[in-house]
């Protein structure tokens, strides 16, 4: 049985040849990272470049592999721990695999310190117009993306909005062909102005919203919104209260789903269900039934029915 002391993992991701192998190596050559704490380097896939243990800060790393994404389970994960006593790890992880695989493997003890992500810019483009669902799920909860390989002349906008489709709080980093690198300094106004009295949320604009309100409630408390919505009546939601939403899209057809919010209003049940209607209310973050937690409750102010938006679902980019 493995240890119950939280093991810190250091979560490595990207797809093949995008530079995590060496960006590892340099990490476990630095002495401010690799003091001879026993670590283990668990890879999960194999490219050119191989690493050099030799030339490690210190001694105290073992190296294991997963040859296949069956092999990445609980049982060896402890196994590896165990036989290697090791006090952290660290994952390069192989890009063609989705993280819940990683997720669900990982014994309960295992907790991700930090991940980063590292893409040729040279492909990049390619991979998300092709295979975006990977690389969505590898930009979702990065703390920090970089892109090697970023010539001069560049245009970083089309880098930087698919990172921002995923994720608004990830750093981003340009690294030249030299090793140079800069940090993106693009700034992300919100598409609406939060100051005005009554906030109006534009169609395209549905998914930036309900995103940020997600990840910053306190910016949204005790305001006003005006915005479409489809309006939903359900039998286990409490009296006096509907949903509101549109459904949502975060990289791709596969993962569409109902962003809902609930909306408090005394004669609830006059709002025609699946009907479209120009909500206007006012948010409070506090503890509903529907949530079963605290969330964006909506106090209904007034509804006019309109018709459906000329894009149903709501996209990021």
């Amino acid at each position: 049985m493995a240890e119950s002391r939280d093991v810190p993992v250091y979560l490595f991701t990207g797809f093949l040849e995008a530079g995590k192998t060496k960006f590892i190596q340099e990490t476990l050559e630095d002495k401010r990272f690799n003091t001879g704490e026993k670590t283990l380097l668990l890879i999960c896939e194999e490219g050119i470049e191989e690493y050099a243990p030799d030339q490690f800060a210190a001694d105290g790393v073992q190296i294991r592999t997963l040859e296949t994404e069956a092999d990445l389970n609980e049982n060896n994960l402890v196994k590896f721990l165990n036989e290697t006593k090791a006090e952290r790890v660290v994952i390069e992880y192989n890009g063609m695999w989705m993280l819940d695989s990683l997720y669900s493997a990982m014994p309960q003890n295992w907790m991700v310190y930090q991940e980063f992500m590292f893409a040729d810019a040279t492909t990049f483009l390619a991979y998300n117009a092709n295979m975006r669902q990977l690389v969505y799920d590898k930009l979702k909860s990065a703390e920090l993306v970089v892109f090697n390989r970023f010539k001069e002349g560049t245009d970083p906008m089309p880098f930087h909005k698919i990172v921002r489709g995923a994720s608004r709080r990830a750093d981003i980093a340009y690294e030249d062909p030299s090793g140079n690198v800069k940090y993106d300094d693009i700034e992300d106004p919100l598409p609406f102005d939060l100051n005005a009295p009554v906030v109006n949320i534009e169609d395209e604009d549905f998914a930036v919203w309900y995103r940020d309100m997600s990840e910053e409630p306190e910016k949204y408390e005790d305001k006003t919104f005006r915005f479409r919505c489809r309006a939903l009546q359900r039998k286990k939601l409490p009296s006096g209260t509907f949903v509101v939403g549109r459904h949502v899209m975060t990289c791709c057809v596969q993962d569409i789903q109902f962003a809902g919010l609930v909306c408090q209003y005394d004669k609830a049940k006059e709002i025609p269900d699946d009907s479209w209607i120009d909500l206007t209310a006012k948010c409070n973050f506090k503890f509903n039934r529907a949530y079963a937690r605290k969330g964006p409750v909506f106090k209904y102010i007034s509804s006019v029915p309109c018709e459906a938006p000329k894009e149903e679902v709501a996209t990021f980019y």
